[in-house]
């Protein structure tokens, strides 16, 4: 019977077994193959599986010209995009938690930038942010007095007075933050609305009774309930966006200071045809996103256990 059992078993995995090596297992073995091979796309026809082997593609990587500046724009773009979403996404849940008439409209209207096509929303954003008849520019020069128009896309860094003090503000790569923050809060709203819908009333309410201020109740009582959730999430937004590819190429094409490893990968791979070298660029990306996954999910266990 523990015979059959476990051949009914082989036999109802089997397909999903198949599926996850002929999808996911054999792609990546070839990757990592390519990236140790110098081959161009050109002979990718005729290259075989076995070939000659060594290290030249991943020292290209290292000592290209720009890979260390667009991982550091890498870091920024995740971290400063996964923090943003998380954040507007609390916000908007605790906005929308006490109930009033039309909440459930407001909900759903909160989740048009996430479902919404992205060549769609970026077109409109690119519309929008046109230096010559866009309308965030024609408000800024007739309501906010700005002498000149903004390429808000194409325009890597402009001087700006602070307190007195000159500061050189990245301008394309803080508008590609700002629609990764704007495209991605609507799932940090879902996961964190959820969340609040299961956390007790009664807990709340002691706290009330017990003079506790609004301030207090959710640093004290809501935040450590949806620090677990949020956590998650900070994984998940850090790893996508670390990932990202088609917001930014379709903003700006990684031009004006946003260029990502993820475009250079497409930039080795179809501009200059280097299948080897984009390869091994895309496992240095791989490499470094599991180190940081490793120690992230290492600190948050240790915090849990703590």
């Amino acid at each position: 019977m523990r015979r059959s059992e476990a051949r009914a078993g082989l036999l109802l995995i089997s397909p999903t077994v198949l599926i996850v090596l002929a999808v996911v297992v054999l792609p990546i073995r070839w990757t990592v193959m390519l990236s140790f091979q110098d081959l161009r796309l050109i002979r990718l026809r005729s290259a075989g599986l076995i070939g000659e082997y060594s290290l030249d593609n991943f020292r290209e990587v290292f000592t290209s010209e720009g890979f260390w500046g667009s991982l550091m724009t890498t870091l920024v773009y995740s971290v400063a995009g996964t923090t943003l979403a998380i954040g507007l996404g609390l916000i908007a849940s605790l906005a929308l938690r006490a109930e009033f008439r039309g909440r459930g409209v407001i909900r759903a209207l909160m989740l048009l930038p996430y479902v919404a096509p992205v060549v769609a929303a970026t077109f409109v954003w690119s519309v929008m942010l046109n230096p010559q008849f866009g309308i965030v520019n024609h408000w800024g020069r007739t309501l906010l007095g700005w002498d000149d128009p903004i390429a808000f896309l194409s325009e890597g860094s402009a001087k700006a007075s602070i307190l007195g003090v000159d500061v050189e503000i990245p301008v394309a790569l803080f508008t590609v933050i700002f629609f990764e923050m704007w495209r991605s809060f609507p799932f940090a709203f879902l996961f964190i609305t959820a969340r609040l819908q299961a956390v007790p009333a009664s807990m709340e309410e002691a706290a009330r009774v017990d003079g506790a201020s609004p301030t207090q109740r959710f640093r004290h009582v809501v935040l450590p309930q949806l620090m677990p959730t949020i956590a998650v999430l900070a994984l998940l937004r850090f790893i996508w966006t670390f990932n990202n590819f088609d917001d930014i190429y379709l903003l700006t094409g990684g031009g004006a200071g946003t260029q990502m490893v993820s475009i250079r990968v497409f930039n080795y791979l179809i501009a200059r045809g280097d299948i080897g070298a984009a390869s091994a660029q895309a496992l240095v990306l791989a490499g470094i996103l599991i180190v940081l996954v490793t120690v992230y999910v290492r600190f948050a266990a240790r915090e849990e256990v703590s």
